[in-house]
C-alpha cells in the first residue's frame, strides 16, 4: 500500500484562510473544525526493488475554507458522513438499496450554504 505524507509547508493563501480561526484554535486544545480542503501532489517516492519500503506520496494543503458558523459546520459534517457511507458501502445491502454515488452527493450538496450569511 502507498503511504501518504503531508508536507508541512503552509502557503500564504492557506495562512490567510486560517487567520481568523487561529485564536480559537489556540484556545481550544481539543477543538475540531470542519473544512473544505484542496490537496496538491508534491512528491512521489518509489523505493527501489531491493528496498523493503512502501511507496509514498506527499501532498500539501493548497486551499482550505473552514466552516465559519454552526450551520455550515453541521452541513459539512453531514456531507462528510454521506461521502463516507457511499465510499464504504460497496458490497453491502446499502449499495443496492439507494444507488447514490459520491458525485451525486457532491452535486446535490452545492446548496449547503443556502440560508447562511455566506
Amino acid at each position: 500500500m502507498t503511504d501518504i505524507k503531508f508536507d508541512s509547508k503552509v502557503i500564504e493563501d492557506v495562512k490567510d484562510s486560517l487567520a481568523k480561526h487561529t485564536a480559537d484554535m489556540f484556545r481550544q486544545r481539543k477543538g475540531r473544525w470542519m473544512a473544505v480542503v484542496e490537496l496538491a501532489h508534491v512528491e512521489r517516492n518509489e523505493p527501489g526493488p531491493d528496498e523493503d519500503k512502501d511507496p509514498s506520496v506527499k501532498v500539501r494543503i493548497v486551499a482550505i475554507e473552514v466552516a465559519g458558523d454552526e450551520f455550515t459546520d453541521e452541513r459539512l459534517r453531514e456531507l462528510q458522513r454521506q461521502l463516507y457511507v457511499t465510499r464504504t458501502k460497496a458490497g453491502t445491502l446499502d449499495e443496492a438499496a439507494d444507488g447514490v454515488r459520491a458525485g451525486d452527493i457532491l452535486r446535490n450538496g452545492s446548496g449547503l450554504l443556502v440560508g447562511s450569511d455566506a
